[in-house]
């Protein structure tokens, strides 16, 4: 059994520029891995077929299962004869901002790449992983990245200060879709992208903090009020600076010192079953 690291991301700013000819909507977005991960077990099979095992019943096990379409998207494209059991062990929130399936995805991409031997680059990968979806393309590289087109144009950048993240996650899912679908462009307030890509660049943490943006907020706090309710209690606990991730529901506080996180965590407890105190990892993967 082969063994990949799948960690979850989180957005300092997602901006939305204006909705595309093909249905999709042009975003400008930074994202920055975390030390929140899954972790994708992958074993050969001899019958061609792919199985997926979860930890997690509210996973699908089919071709909804993003980690399974890249696996498919492997087979098809390099005409791969054998199958694969991708065991999935889930730490990271379903359906929360977070690109835990997108993450999985690009987990499966980089692990069958080696069981498989078929020597395939991190950009060839990420190419691929953007027919999976989205965020895949990010997550195949992770670190920290400004996200262009769809998702699915990556430029490394940066990687922020050193610092800790509480992420609070509260028991509703959000549909992407339908946070999309709501947003209106000429109502919200646009991040400055420039601004957060100067403060990363200059590891000015005072900069980034007051940087951080998200214009899917403005539709996902009229769904979902709870949503708005821990980003006032995060800030009431003392974050430098709280945002959502995503689409949500997962809301993220930034804070610079380790002995301040307990306060934040131990007050979202009450409000949230899923509450995770981590790190940034800021790093960009390797094939290694």
């Amino acid at each position: 059994m082969l063994y990949v690291k799948a960690p979850a991301k989180i957005n300092l700013t997602l901006d939305v520029l204006y909705k595309r000819p093909d249905n999709y909507h042009e975003v400008e977005m930074i994202m920055t891995t975390v030390d929140l991960a899954d972790r994708i077990g992958l074993e050969n099979r001899n019958d061609g077929n792919i199985h997926i095992v979860s930890t997690n019943g509210f996973i699908p096990s089919d071709n909804r299962n993003l980690a399974y379409q890249a696996a498919q998207l492997l087979k098809d494209t390099y005409g791969v004869k054998e199958g694969v059991t991708i065991t999935i062990e889930k730490e990271i929130p379903i359906a929360a901002g977070l690109a835990g399936g997108s993450s999985d995805a690009a987990a499966t991409l980089k692990g069958l790449n080696e069981l498989w031997n078929l020597n395939l680059s991190i950009d060839t990968l990420a190419e691929l992983g953007a027919k999976v979806g989205s965020d895949v393309s990010f997550c195949v590289y992770g670190g920290t990245a400004l996200a262009t087109g769809r998702g699915e144009k990556i430029q490394n950048i940066a990687s922020p200060p050193p610092c800790w993240v509480v992420l609070a996650k509260p028991k509703i899912g959000v549909s992407t879709a339908q946070v999309y679908g709501g947003l209106s462009l000429d109502e919200v307030e646009h991040p400055n992208t420039k601004q957060m890509l100067q403060a990363l660049e200059s590891g000015d943490y005072d900069l980034m903090c007051e940087s951080v943006g998200n214009v899917l907020e403005s539709v996902t706090f009229k769904l979902h009020p709870e949503v708005v309710m821990i980003k006032e209690q995060m800030k009431r606990f003392g974050a430098d600076a709280v945002l959502m991730s995503g689409s949500g529901p997962t809301v993220f506080g930034i804070v610079d010192h380790e002995s301040r996180i307990s306060r934040i965590y131990n007050g979202l407890r009450g409000f949230c079953d899923e509450v995770f105190a981590v790190r940034l990892i800021g790093e960009r993967n390797t094939l290694a």
